[in-house]
């Protein structure tokens, strides 16, 4: 029952405990219980934070014996990744300099959820700074399918936490890829949420015009009520937006015949290995038997973009760091400084010319969501790939672009997108793929994810070293 308990989906146990059946209490420590025993094995908590989430889950109970129901994650324990400032609690970033860094207030997405009546019961590791590799003084998250494999990067935790029920639902960050990473690496839904959607306030920058802050989960349904409970306009983050932020559960199962699907087959098998290009047919053949009409579209500029988001990310990067960086570079690993300087060295014209590619290529997709309402794509183009060889394409020239290619042209348009698991590999690891949405529809991409959802059926298999 304890483990069932654990795995069971956020929507589903906020029902339980709205109607009496289960207490938030309770729950909450079957939670820190399993963070307890699995935590030495998996590393997946930058930091617990047991006292508090006790205390909130005691209040939850209390608000909800007294009738005061706050919404479908009252009492549910959630979890944010370690770049979500926390009041009272440490916030590192992945940055072990950073590790007495306590804020005196929270990030909005952090207010949110205590807001939804969420009860965020600790800060999950993540890579340093937000970039691809862990600080050598961290040890990574463990994916739970299998301890040689990839957890994702930068949201690794909240990807892996996700998939070995470790919490109900987490918070990552997504630049050129990181919440669809660790949502594909540990079998998740991951939602990148149009930019503006989410506040960014509180939330420690990699690039303040690449960066997105989501939901991982283990359901559509559950991504969809996170995404509604941390969206909105936030007066504390002048960049986000104040488009009304809908019901997202509702109409989640109205399907999606009539919808357009565009899929650019250049696009999605280059470079692409075999058992993901079956998976996209797989999908293909899915969504077309749910009423969907699949477009061939093609993609322009994708090089010049993917090597656009460089300059762009590296030198606001730079930016973000101005306070610590060069100053207190010992802090720092080497590869986090050599990504640093390269910030440091982009020029104003070099800048621009990236700004321009990016603006180009917003028109240019903007044109192609005309003829199509969603588009499918891989997220990476390899099975996920053990450590060893992540560590080896990082090392590699252009490794960072090969990994980005299929990610970063979102991040640079700023549309939503949900990656979604669709069953294992032929070595045991997660297979998935990403839709790419228009802006502030990710009503849609819940409706299409809930079609896929319900026709592959994935959510009974548990990860070996979770269980």
């Amino acid at each position: 029952m304890d483990l069932e308990l654990a795995f069971m989906g956020a929507v589903e146990l906020g029902k339980n405990i709205a109607r009496g059946r289960l207490s938030p209490v309770e729950v909450t420590k079957l939670m820190l219980q399993r963070i307890e025993k699995l935590e030495p094995k998996l590393k997946c908590y930058a930091t617990v934070m047991a006292a508090d989430a006790l205390k909130d889950a005691r209040r939850c109970e209390r608000e909800i014996m007294r009738g005061r129901l706050r919404g479908p994650l009252h009492g549910v324990p959630v979890s944010v990744k370690d770049l979500c400032d926390t009041k009272g609690t440490v916030t590192a970033a992945g940055i072990p300099m950073f590790r007495k860094n306590v804020p005196d207030r929270d990030a909005t997405v952090v207010t949110n959820l205590r807001a939804a009546g969420a009860v965020v019961i600790g800060k999950l590791q993540m890579t340093e700074g937000a970039l691809a590799l862990h600080h050598p003084e961290i040890a990574p998250p463990v994916n739970p399918w299998a301890k040689n494999r990839w957890s994702g990067a930068s949201s690794s935790a909240s990807g892996a936490a996700t998939a070995a029920g470790l919490t109900y639902g987490a918070l990552g960050s997504d630049t050129g890829g990181s919440i669809r990473f660790p949502s594909y690496a540990n079998g998740v839904v991951g939602l990148k949420p149009t930019w503006g959607r989410v506040s960014r306030y509180g939330v420690f920058p990699l690039s303040e015009t690449l960066d997105h802050v989501g939901p991982l989960t283990r359901s559509v349904e559950d991504a969809a009520v996170m995404l509604e409970a941390i969206a909105g306009r936030d007066r504390k983050d002048r960049s986000s937006s104040s488009v009304e932020v809908p019901d997202y559960l509702e109409g989640i199962r109205k399907g999606i015949k009539g919808i357009r699907v565009g899929i650019d087959r250049n696009f999605a098998t280059s470079g692409v290995h075999p058992e993901i290009k079956k998976t996209l047919e797989r999908v293909i053949r899915t969504l077309r038997s749910a009423g969907a009409t699949i477009v061939p579209v093609k993609l322009p500029m994708v090089e010049e973009v993917v090597d656009a988001w460089v300059p762009i990310c590296t030198s606001e990067a730079a930016l973000a760091h101005q306070a610590t960086y060069p100053k207190r570079k010992s802090g720092y690993s080497a590869v986090y400084s050599g990504f640093l300087d390269d910030g440091h060295a982009v020029s104003g014209m070099e800048y621009a010319r990236a700004q321009i590619t990016r603006k180009n290529f917003q028109g240019a997709m903007q044109a192609i969501f005309q003829s199509i309402d969603l588009m499918i794509s891989p997220v990476i183009g390899m099975l996920n790939p053990t450590i060893k060889k992540f560590d080896a394409l990082c090392a590699k020239e252009g490794g960072l672009m090969e990994l980005i290619y299929w990610t970063c042209l979102d991040d640079m348009t700023g549309v939503p997108t949900i990656t979604l698991p669709a069953g294992l590999d032929s070595n045991g690891s997660p297979l998935g793929f990403q839709l790419v949405g228009r802006q502030f529809e990710e009503a849609l991409l819940f409706r299409a994810g809930a079609v896929w959802q319900k026709a592959a059926d994935w959510r009974g298999v548990k990860p070996p070293l979770a269980v």
